[in-house]
């Protein structure tokens, strides 16, 4: 409840309730000296505006959306947890809210993405997960909703977005370990419908290729980004006759599973087998041994992606917003020289 109403706080000011109003709502009209009065005069004195009128008078929501993919169902998944953390900061400092939707399937996106647009209820929306060919990037567009998408398509030209070079990330992974002296490297990729899992693919590929190492497709395998998904795939790796030396993987939390799979048949990991995640999330640091990834600033990266959103909503140009960041290798203890290598 407020300690004074705004009637009161213009009486006390012996201005008129509309001038305060936009004094505090940082309107242009009103000069800066008239702010910094009006600001001070508010907090000295307990005024606090209500949200909802100050919205309804704006004809904003001061809000903005995030929906949770339908393939990833859940907000336990630590990469979204992170990822949320910084659009969160980003945006309570501008006093707005985070509005987070849960669809339970690729139709159910669709009609949230609607529902929420032309209720008003947000002012811009953030994807993630995006897709090679995304149709809910399409549907943004059609709908003229401002927007940004973590990750890019395969034609993302027109909208904003912030992606990791993803191609230049698993590249020098592959390099990495053929450094170590690994021929034999495995990797575990997402399904290829997203993205984000066939640049990876291609830096993979190219990695090989610059290594002058042979590829054998048997090497290989798909996985769900769960722990569960990683545990199957690394156990179809680790039983193939001439097994992998090394094993790249499309998220820590596959890398976890594998390493489960490595530990059941009596090895450590980073020894007979070594491997490397990717995300960076801080449960690495906890694993036995401590996991090597490819670190990507997630919270950064909302804190960013929630900037971009609120330039564009603002009237920026989505075109202007668009960047590309860098992974960065995180050496701890699962990557090391083969065995037969000399250890």
């Amino acid at each position: 409840m407020n300690k004074i109403s705004l009637k009161a706080l213009s009486e006390h000011l012996e201005l008129s309730e509309g001038t305060v109003s936009r004094a505090l709502s940082g309107y242009p009209d009103i000069s800066e000296k008239t702010k910094r009065r009006v600001r001070s005069a508010a907090a000295s004195l307990g005024y606090r505006p209500n949200s909802s009128a100050r919205r309804l008078a704006k004809g904003a929501a001061e809000s903005i959306g995030f929906i949770l993919p339908s393939q990833d169902g859940h907000l336990s998944e630590p990469f979204l947890g992170e990822l949320l953390d910084g659009i969160s900061e980003a945006i309570y400092a501008r006093n707005w809210d985070l509005t987070v939707a849960m669809a339970r399937s690729t139709q159910d996106e669709f009609a949230i993405i609607d529902r929420l647009v032309q209720s008003g209820r947000v002012d811009g929306l953030i994807l993630s997960r995006t897709l090679v060919d995304d149709p809910r990037i399409d549907r943004m567009l059609e709908l003229g909703i401002p927007f940004v998408s973590h990750g890019r398509t395969a034609d993302a030209a027109s909208h904003a977005w912030l992606d990791v070079d993803n191609f230049a990330a698993y590249r020098e992974m592959v390099m990495h370990l053929a450094s170590l002296g690994h021929r034999r490297i495995a990797h575990i990729h997402g399904p290829l419908e997203f993205n984000f899992a066939v640049q990876r693919q291609a830096g993979y590929e190219q990695g090989l290729a610059d290594c002058i190492l042979e590829r054998d497709r048997l090497l290989e395998t798909t996985s769900e980004l769960t722990t569960q998904g990683g545990y199957r795939a690394g156990s179809q790796l680790l039983s193939l006759p001439n097994r992998p030396t090394a094993i790249v993987c499309v998220s820590d939390m596959v890398a976890l599973g594998v390493m489960k799979a490595i530990r059941e048949r009596g090895w450590r990991p980073g020894r007979e087998v070594s491997i490397i995640g990717y995300d960076g999330l801080p449960i690495g640091e906890h694993t036995d041994p401590p996991l090597t990834t490819m670190a990507q600033p997630l919270r950064a990266a909302g804190r960013r992606i929630a900037d971009m959103l609120l330039a564009v909503i603002d009237g920026d140009d989505p075109k202007n917003q668009q960047e590309l960041w860098q992974a960065t290798l995180l050496r701890r203890e699962t990557d090391g020289p083969p065995v037969a290598a000399g250890r």
